[in-house]
């Protein structure tokens, strides 16, 4: 139900474009002094330079295996949001009743109070979802050019967090949460005073009230799972370093390849002298492509070291969100003119 975007090549390339340019500019400079300056002595064997590209292509596996780990734990998360909220939607309207309430209440105020607990659940994702696209110091993707000349920014980064939960809670209500650090976490304690103020009046069942309470329980666990993955961020000494040596494969790569085009070349010596003159710089693209491939596929592993960032490839928390914000209200008898739409698609790509 939730995808996020698939490059075309074509993306791919605009996507890479820049670094594709400094590849090309670092290989037509080696080629160039190489040509005009005779430099056939100034190379190095390609055993050594095969066991430095062998040590990356493993670490860049490794840091592409842990992001995608993380990525995928965290949709994991946010797909238990999705089924403990609709339980406790669920919960909340069958739960609420006047069978065991000492001053039973009339059917509008039963309503009134399935409403409220179910907003409130509502402002809970919302602040759930602001606290997730938070910045942190070490999430640096979004500052990519080609990821800001795009223009695609996610919902919480176009409204304030007391904008977007004015409309759920009353103004006491927000007064106190906007008071608290931790948000999200103040919404679910307000969440259990409501039902236990419930339970006091006989509103709520013991047990019904047990089981209401082991539901909080699990927010609380898929919060502090996201809030984890959110606070802790993937090893520097990984991404830092694996960045690096990238760089030092890439910028020791033309002292071995150019020379080797030119041995190439010298084949043609006795047949084709033209080619043999010109051979080397067919090292040119060759070099590019496999630049690229490893710089990409190194960019890749840091792209999706931040699940929650909010660039196009991170886990669509908002769309998940207003998802389960939609059945929600659905479920109240709410019309379509009540319920806010679904966040846009923009340029393929969910947030």
């Amino acid at each position: 139900m939730y995808t996020k975007k698939i490059y075309t090549a074509g993306q791919l390339a605009l996507w890479t474009r820049y670094e594709t340019l400094v590849f090309t500019a670092i290989i037509t400079i080696w080629v160039a002094v190489f040509y005009f300056l005779d430099l056939e002595w100034f190379k190095i064997p390609w055993t050594p330079l095969a066991l430095i590209g062998t040590a990356v292509a493993f670490v860049i596996g490794f840091q592409n295996n842990s992001a995608y780990g993380r990525i995928w734990e965290a949709r994991k998360i946010w797909g238990g949001i999705v089924n403990t909220s609709r339980t406790f939607g669920m919960f909340v309207q069958d739960m609420l009743t006047n069978k065991y309430a000492e001053k039973p209440i009339s059917e509008e105020e039963l309503l009134a109070e399935v409403k409220t607990l179910t907003y409130r659940h509502i402002a809970w994702m919302t602040a759930l979802r602001h606290a997730m696209r938070a910045p942190k110091s070490w999430e640096t993707t979004s500052n990519h050019r080609t990821n800001k000349e795009w223009g695609m920014r996610p919902p919480e980064m176009e409204s304030t967090l007391e904008e977007d939960l004015r409309p759920y809670i009353s103004q006491s209500d927000l007064e106190e949460v906007m008071g608290k650090n931790n948000k999200q976490t103040a919404l679910l304690y307000q969440q259990s005073h409501h039902l236990r103020k419930l339970k006091e009046k006989g509103i709520i069942w013991e047990f019904s009230f047990l089981e209401l309470e082991a539901v909080l329980q699990e927010l609380f666990t898929l919060q502090g799972k996201s809030e984890r993955i959110k606070n802790f961020p993937y090893p520097r000494q990984y991404a830092t370093l694996n960045h690096f040596f990238m760089w030092v494969f890439v910028l020791l790569l033309p002292l071995a390849l150019v020379p080797q085009f030119a041995e190439i070349g010298n084949t043609f010596k006795n047949s084709t002298p033209m080619i043999k003159d010109l051979f080397v710089w067919f090292s040119i693209p060759f070099y590019v492509i496999v630049a690229w491939v490893f710089h990409t596929m190194e960019r890749i592993g840091r792209t999706g070291e931040n699940p929650f960032e909010g660039t196009p490839n991170d886990v669509p928390i908002s769309t998940i969100a207003r998802g389960i914000e939609i059945d929600l209200r659905q479920n109240l008898g709410e019309s379509d003119e009540e319920i806010p739409r679904q966040f846009p698609v923009q340029r393929n790509t969910q947030y």
